[in-house]
């Protein structure tokens, strides 16, 4: 069955993830930090649209890093089934190498593979992605990514025309104003190639449009307190573009507020 044949992909992602960290030389093993954190959000938004249908979700992290910068890791969390991709879960693993440029500087390469698992799928929705990114302290991150195979969507529909390369270049912030309070904001730019018509569709030169792209962004407060963050954002996103690209919400004048607790 293909929900079987998913699941057994995700876990054996997972699987290799975890022997590639135990793959590392010995004296650096010793040095394996491991942590996570469990959120609640009132709204899952991701790249400019909801992936839970303006409903709530609960998120969890799990990761584990070494001294050299190598790092591996789990993220997860809940959807509704009864949406696309009809998925109880978005499940993501992870692993990548940091490279510390100064004290301040760092750079890291991260491969992740995209998961969608639970419920009766009849069509796969996984992809995978490839992330650079440079950071400055916590402060500040720029990141460009690349999806080989991302799902393309009709106009405003959930009819699948197939699966196409796809680009995210985005940056976001953090500024300390106050004790434990933070002023956060991003942007970004999603980019997607390939056909926007039904495979039945005869794509001519003259009706085809082979890219599209969006901008999106956020800006909001955080607070940290011990290992408790709490942040509350207001999102806007290029809404007459993205409409086209998934049949998800569009985030576009959206508040939403997310709950977290580091370990």
């Amino acid at each position: 069955m293909i929900q079987s044949r998913r699941v057994t992909t995700s876990r054996a992602g997972l699987l290799c993830a975890w022997v590639a960290l135990g793959s590392v030389p010995v004296q650096l093993a010793h040095a394996v930090t491991v942590g996570g954190d469990v959120a609640a959000t009132t709204n899952y938004i991701n790249r400019g649209y909801s992936e839970t249908y303006d409903r709530a979700a609960v998120q969890l992290d799990l990761h584990a890093s070494t001294q050299g910068g190598t790092f591996v890791g789990v993220w997860a969390s809940t959807l509704d089934h009864r949406y696309q991709p009809y998925a109880n879960f978005d499940l993501q693993e992870y692993i990548g190498q940091r490279f510390n440029l100064s004290s301040a500087w760092n750079t890291s390469i991260t491969a992740t593979n995209y998961s969608y698992i639970g419920n009766n799928q009849y069509y796969s929705s996984d992809y995978q992605q490839l992330t650079v990114s440079v950071s400055y302290l916590d402060r500040w991150t720029l990141s460009l990514s690349a999806a080989p195979n991302m799902l393309r969507y009709w106009e405003q529909g959930d009819i699948r025309t197939g699966r196409f390369p796809a680009y995210t270049a985005d940056t976001s912030g953090q500024w300390l104003v106050g004790k434990g309070l933070f002023l956060t904001g991003g942007v970004g730019y999603f980019l997607f190639t390939g056909s926007n018509l039904p495979i039945v569709v005869y794509e001519s030169p003259a009706v085809r449009r082979p890219t599209l792209g969006y901008a999106y962004g956020n800006v909001g407060l955080a607070y940290e307190w011990h290992n408790w963050r709490i942040d509350v954002g207001y999102f806007l996103t290029q809404r007459a573009q993205a409409e086209k690209l998934f049949p998800y919400p569009i985030a576009n004048k959206r508040f939403a507020g997310t709950l977290s607790w580091r370990f």
